[in-house]
């Protein structure tokens, strides 16, 4: 196991600066996702680590060696493509075969190499078999396995799953994190898909116009975003305009604001952010964060919002429901209900209120 190290790396093509001044650690061993809108520099990122572009400025290391300025097959990375990028002519274990081939190792060696490779994939059983007689799925684990067989001190991965159906990708989410775990290697993987980042990346960052955002665990820039940015591209969210009416005195990162919805706290996420009283702000609220209580029967006048339930769509495992507010000029709020049961009857009389506790509540920097 490596660590990827990267110190101000600028890449530019012509006019356009691709990436900006990245500075990023990845730890050894760790499963790390590079996500963000498209034309934020993910996958320039990525390109600059595997070899095929080289930075204007800044460095790249893979433990204490500078790969800065290697071409890609002195770097030892492997690659998983969107595309696949499998030989048809050849068989499966002929396509796992070829990069030990190309690194001249000895036969006996890469029999021995390609079977510990396909059985780490569960494709031990079609060694035999023609690209164009796998499934989809069948496929991406071969390309697994040719990216594993070489032994690489680093694993790229470059929205390897864009082109399974919902299900297979669903498994071979499974897959990658598992072979990479067990292979001890460090890995690099770009996507849209936030779910596959969230389900199984160990850290995250999001970058936008060639700049890191935001890095950390899943769980951390879900629930606690920095930016309107970073709260919009994670999931789906509620935005609230607001007035900053103060912050705690023993806790900073609390912070009480007026809105036209009533009053909330909630908490600060962007620690160089010290808002001031009747400066402008804005709450970040998910959906599945509300709760639903009948209007009279619950007191709260923080942090709730009265109004009813208009439109709703059932999802099976979530209904989503569309909440208007009485108060005037309050926005209509999105809402989610996980494990519905029967959202009709639940929800025929006029008035209910809408309930969030403080720590589901985001307050950011307009």
């Amino acid at each position: 196991m490596i660590s990827v190290s990267i110190e101000g790396l600028v890449k530019r093509f012509g006019q356009t600066t691709a990436l900006n001044g990245i500075d990023l650690r990845i730890a050894p061993g760790e499963l790390f996702f590079l996500l963000g809108p498209s034309g934020c520099g993910k996958t320039t990122l990525l390109r600059n680590i595997a070899g095929f572009y080289i930075p204007d400025a800044g460095t790249i290391r893979f433990g204490d060696e500078d790969v800065t300025n290697l071409p890609p097959h002195k770097r030892n990375t492997g690659m998983m493509f969107q595309s696949y990028a499998l030989w048809p002519h050849l068989t499966v274990a002929g396509n796992v075969a070829f990069g030990l081939e190309e690194r001249r190792v000895p036969r006996p060696q890469i029999r021995e190499r390609v079977q510990a490779a396909l059985a780490s994939v569960k494709m031990e059983g079609y060694a035999d078999r023609k690209i164009n007689q796998l499934s989809g799925g069948q496929q991406q684990r071969v390309a697994l396995a040719r990216a594993l067989v070489i032994q690489p001190r680093c694993l790229l991965l470059d929205e390897p799953l864009s082109n399974l159906d919902a299900k297979l990708r669903l498994e071979m989410r499974t897959e990658i994190r598992r072979a990479c775990k067990e292979n001890g290697l460090t890995a690099i993987y770009v996507t849209h898909d936030q779910k596959e980042a969230l389900s199984i990346a160990d850290r995250l960052a999001i970058l936008d116009g060639g700049k890191l955002v935001q890095i950390g665990p899943p769980k951390e820039v879900y629930r606690r975003p920095r930016s309107r940015l970073v709260a919009d591209f994670i999931g789906e969210t509620n935005f609230i305009d607001g007035e900053v009416l103060g912050t705690d005195s023993t806790d900073a990162s609390e912070c009480r604001v007026r809105t036209a919805h009533g009053e909330f706290v909630g908490f600060i996420t962007d620690p160089s952010w010290r808002p001031k009283p009747g400066e402008k702000a804005v709450l970040s609220v998910r959906p599945e964060s509300w709760k639903l209580e009948r209007r009279g029967a619950y007191s709260a006048t923080i942090n709730s919002v009265a109004g009813c339930v208009g439109r709703s769509v059932y999802l099976g495992e979530i209904a989503q429901y569309d909440f208007q507010p009485t108060a005037d000029d309050a926005a209509v709020l999105k809402m989610y209900d996980l494990n519905p049961r029967d959202a009709s009857d639940d929800f025929e009389v006029d008035e209910q209120l809408a309930v969030v506790e403080a720590q589901d509540v985001v307050v950011l920097p307009v």
